[in-house]
């Protein structure tokens, strides 16, 4: 998934026969229009098409032209890229899923679960920068190569496609520092209903959740990338929330029911930690 797209090289139509001033008709408004200049190699000229992927409308491209022109499929366990090389394509990811992994003192560590509809690889927006992580499919899927050609255009001609890509950096900026913050706490129980607090609060922003309940898609593995832990040991956290009725959990989709209860109990967790630390 290394190779960026080439343009089409469509030239543009030929020009109409000139008439003489005498015989022409002056021909409609309506029915003038310029002539398209040819492509560029690492510069496709649809970045329209790509921007209505990426804001979908009743009316959008074909998806399988995109796909036939700009996807790669991948398999799980491909690697897309490694941490360390050259940036040169960013990605949009169709289908499947993709996780980001650092290496820290040795240690692979997730840092995040991408789902359909997801930029990442945004490293090549920046000529000549390193990816800072590596990408691992966990699922079959497809994704759209964005070469830094392409991904300027698209950006600079669309300000909807700019304002999506501004938000999701914001959004990761956001829960990077919500990672910092769980990875300071010390007690496991803590990390996982100070995560759960912080997606409960997301997803009543985005609306749709009870007056005092919050209900949100996520999985284990994402869930232990957020705070930092193995699968089994979120499982086990999570088991004592639903057994202590704190949550509820259906489908990858976990259901709070009182939000200030989960408040509650982070603040005793608190307490208690407080009383370790001083005996």
């Amino acid at each position: 998934m290394s190779s960026s797209p080439e343009g089409d090289g469509v030239a543009p139509d030929a020009e109409r026969e000139a008439s003489s001033p005498s015989d022409a008709e002056p021909a409609p408004l309506a029915s003038a229009e310029p002539a398209r200049p040819p492509s560029t190699p690492g510069a496709p000229d649809e970045p329209d098409e790509l921007a209505a992927r990426a804001e979908p409308v009743e009316s959008g491209p074909d998806p399988g032209r995109l796909r036939a022109r700009f996807g790669r499929p991948f398999e799980a366990g491909d690697v897309i890229f490694r941490e360390g090389e050259p940036g040169t394509e960013a990605y949009l990811l169709e289908e499947g899923r993709i996780r980001l992994i650092k290496k820290v003192r040795g240690a692979e560590r997730s840092l995040m679960v991408l789902k359909p509809g997801d930029l990442f690889g945004e490293s090549a927006l920046l000529g000549g920068a390193a990816r800072w992580s590596t990408a691992i499919a966990l699922s079959r899927g497809v994704a759209l190569t964005l070469d830094q050609g392409t991904l300027q255009n698209l950006v600079e001609r669309n300000p909807a496609v700019a304002l999506r890509i501004i938000k999701q950096l914001v959004g990761r900026l956001r829960d990077a520092e919500d990672q910092i913050e769980i990875m300071m706490l010390t007690d496991t129980q803590s990390k996982v209903v100070n995560a759960l607090l912080k997606l409960a609060q997301q997803s009543r922003g985005a609306g749709g959740s009870p007056s005092n309940g919050a209900s949100f898609a996520i999985s284990p593995m994402e869930l232990s990338t957020r705070v930092g832990l193995d699968v089994d040991t979120v499982k086990r956290a999570v088991q004592q929330l639903r057994e202590g009725q704190y949550l509820r959990v259906a489908d990858e989709r976990l259901e709070i029911p009182d939000i200030d209860a989960l408040r509650r109990l982070f603040g005793l967790l608190g307490l208690k930690d407080e009383i370790r630390g001083e005996q």
